[in-house]
């Protein structure tokens, strides 16, 4: 009899332990969620336990957030509440999830750097996408020591960015984001692309610089390299670089679609009609392919180009002032026709 009574105990505590693993692997090691495709919890510094929770339950099962709840009341999670981007994935746990969020395991996510005019524009767009404040990032992109920092000034700090797409944290501060920038600068700068910009003789920052000013001038990539030729040459001439989108630089006005003589006559230091050789710095972040163009140039003895009559986007090319007149009268009659001013 005591043989048989053991044997029921033995019996009964393994199916209490089975049981008990049930509801441990039921609430705490099955999927969180029900759903097929992965989402994003974004926690911020005004987020306390009850608003992760709140943000955690539209993409959880009922017994997903029993789980959660339950591991929140036995930590200490509740008193530090980690921000940052973390993904709710189809098949994870909700252990795991908790373990993510409680340590600040995040998911990156694609940023996009763009091509912009101005820092503040870049300040604007990147922050739209991150949980830092336009304004922080923009007054360190308009410190000279925080400049100075990354090797740059206020004046050249738009040649630090790459515009490309790079994995990020979403909480990322403004500091560490720059340095980032910085990291991805030096990356692009390698030893290939710095041979290159000797040649022409240009720094990286200078062939940023120039690059900045033919992405004014052009969408076309394909022709990029044709307009580098062209400044280069001038510049190895001593030549005004007479870069039109310079002047529009210099009056703040990028919306201009015309530019007059009374214009070329503005005392700025970015007015490439009065002053030789090349502006402080980039008049934009300048795109890979001006980049590249630069560094890749047409080798040819153009000294002249004017944007063609079609409106194409592209432009004539000349090797003397005669022939450059002949093709500016032209476009300029095309703008009157239209009745572009």
């Amino acid at each position: 009899m005591k043989k048989i009574a053991s044997k029921k105990f033995i019996i009964a505590a393994g199916v209490c332990v089975v049981v008990i693993l049930g509801f441990i692997y039921y609430f705490f090691f099955s999927s969180f969620t029900s759903g097929d495709k992965t989402n994003y919890v974004y926690i911020d510094g005004d987020d306390n336990i009850d608003s992760v929770l709140t943000k955690l339950k539209p993409y959880s099962t009922d017994h997903g957030m029993t789980g959660y709840s339950t591991l929140v009341r036995h930590s200490a999670y509740a008193e530090h509440v980690k921000t940052g981007r973390y993904a709710v994935e189809p098949g994870l746990s909700t252990f795991n999830l908790f373990r993510h969020m409680k340590n600040g395991i995040q998911t990156p996510f694609n940023l996009t750097v763009p091509s912009v005019r101005t820092m503040d524009r870049m300040a604007q767009t990147v922050t739209s996408k991150l949980l830092m404040d336009s304004v922080d990032l923009a007054k360190l992109l308009t410190d000279q020591t925080a400049c100075q920092k990354l090797g740059f000034d206020t004046a050249t700090v738009a040649a630090l960015f790459i515009p490309n797409t790079y994995d990020i944290y979403w909480n990322v501060s403004p500091e560490k984001f720059l340095e980032r920038m910085k990291k991805e600068h030096d990356r692009f700068w390698n030893e290939e692309r710095q041979q290159k910009a000797k040649a022409v003789g240009l720094t990286p920052i200078e062939v940023a610089t120039l690059a900045s000013i033919i992405d004014e001038e052009t969408a076309n990539d394909a022709e990029k390299p044709m307009i580098a030729g062209m400044y280069l040459n001038r510049l190895r001439d001593h030549m005004p670089l007479q870069a039109d989108p310079t002047v529009k630089f210099a009056l703040k006005d990028f919306a201009l679609k015309r530019i007059y003589n009374t214009m070329l006559t503005i005392d700025s230091p970015y007015n490439t009609y009065r002053n030789e050789g090349l502006p402080p710095g980039p008049i934009r972040v300048a795109s890979v392919a001006g980049l590249d163009a630069v560094l890749n140039p047409v080798k040819h003895d153009y000294l002249y180009m004017c944007a063609k009559e079609d409106f194409s986007g592209t432009h004539n090319f000349a090797r003397t002032y005669s022939e450059h007149l002949q093709n500016a009268a032209r476009y300029s009659k095309a703008l009157n026709e239209r009745g572009i001013k």
